[in-house]
């Protein structure tokens, strides 16, 4: 049975990987295995993406390391391409999880032409129309509201559809936070709230955001149940999510899972050198003990099903052979035309952006003369 408000968070698997409670039949080291290979891809891929970043071959990046159990372990709970999911900007290992196709999102980095979006988008702000996956916003806490506003119509509608909405804890001092979980509590709407705790707001540690001692007690305030979980453990987040999400898609009203975890990296590229500035080495070493796919392979050590050095290794080589294979792609197809400006927004194109067309098409075809 799964508890709600738990003073400290669920956990089925120490960090060094011993079981504390019984783990359900379903964690077989087969599905164990699949979940660490997608745990360490995100990773790998995290590696390379700062690599692009800093030859410039893309201006703006967010890290998820040291957050893959928390993001692997939702898309594994839900029901990708059916079910809507409004993210926040450090999701990428959540979308390559639910199946966004790498290359759509290198893709989407480089703001080639073949971005879905056709570079119209900020890099890592991506979307995926055949998942449901809704465009990535910078702003903090926009996608709440919208989402509430979702899941209230698929209440209406009587789909099975639930809506999905993550967020970091910075979010949760934001007004658009309060107003949207407010909402979904008053509709009984089918959200699933997902608080991605990795303790830091930019610079701006949790402590100095709320003087409530956990994100999820929050959920009383607005008629919904709050679930308190390791979120660098991957059976606990499971678990939860699943719990949460099947409570959910039976009519049971919203809820709010907050997963506590850690961002080892920066910011993003616009925060380099955090260990300088407001963290200490202490505490990001503290959180590097505590890494999700070392303690998906401690338990798989445990089990009697090793992940063997060479199985490793070979697994990133392959990831990084397949990003810079996607890279080149990409960027073969060379960089979006100026006409994009024009489309895809207007059934019928307004004259004044006829005649802005016809200058702009003009001044073009006058430099190349």
């Amino acid at each position: 049975m799964i508890e709600v408000h738990t003073p400290d968070p669920i956990r089925y698997v120490t960090e060094d990987g011993q079981p504390v409670q019984t783990l359900p039949d379903r964690y077989t080291p087969e599905l164990l295995r699949e979940l660490h290979r997608e745990m360490l891809r995100a990773r790998e891929f995290d590696r390379k993406l700062i690599t692009l970043l800093r030859q410039g071959r893309t201006t703006f990046y967010a890290q998820s390391t040291g957050m893959e159990a928390t993001q692997v372990g939702l898309a594994r709970s839900i029901r990708p391409g059916h079910d809507w999911v409004w993210p926040y900007y450090r999701d990428h290992t959540l979308g390559l999880a639910m199946g966004v196709p790498m290359y759509e999102l290198i893709s989407q980095c480089l703001g080639t032409n073949s971005d879905p979006s056709r570079g119209r988008q900020m890099p890592h702000h991506f979307a995926s129309a055949a998942l449901k996956f809704v465009s990535i916003s910078s702003s903090i806490a926009s996608q709440v509201p919208p989402a509430a506003g979702s899941a209230m119509a698929q209440k209406y509608l009587g789909t099975d559809e639930i809506t999905v909405c993550t967020f970091g804890d910075g979010a949760t001092s934001e007004g658009d936070w309060h107003a949207g979980m407010n909402m979904a509590g008053v509709a009984q709407a089918p959200c699933l709230f997902v608080c991605e705790n990795n303790q830091w707001a930019i610079s701006t540690g949790v402590r100095q955001q709320t003087a409530s001692e956990t994100i999820h007690v929050k959920a009383r305030a607005y008629g919904m149940p709050g679930y308190y979980v390791d979120g660098n453990d991957i059976v606990a987040v499971m678990e939860v999510m699943t719990h949460a999400a099947g409570r959910i898609r039976a009519g049971d009203g919203p809820a709010l899972v907050e997963c506590l975890t850690y961002r080892v990296g920066s910011h993003s590229n616009a925060d380099a050198d955090a260990e300088k500035h407001y963290r200490t080495r202490e505490e990001v070493g503290e959180w590097l003990g505590r890494d999700p796919i070392v303690r998906v392979e401690r338990l798989l050590e445990h089990l009697g099903h090793p992940v063997s050095s060479e199985e490793r290794a070979d697994l990133i080589a392959r990831t990084h052979r397949e990003v810079d294979q996607d890279v080149l792609r990409a960027e073969a197809t060379g960089q979006p035309d100026w006409k994009i400006m024009f489309e895809d927004v207007y059934a019928d194109l307004p004259s004044h952006l006829r005649t802005q067309a016809a200058e702009l098409r003009a001044e073009q075809d006058g430099g190349r003369a």
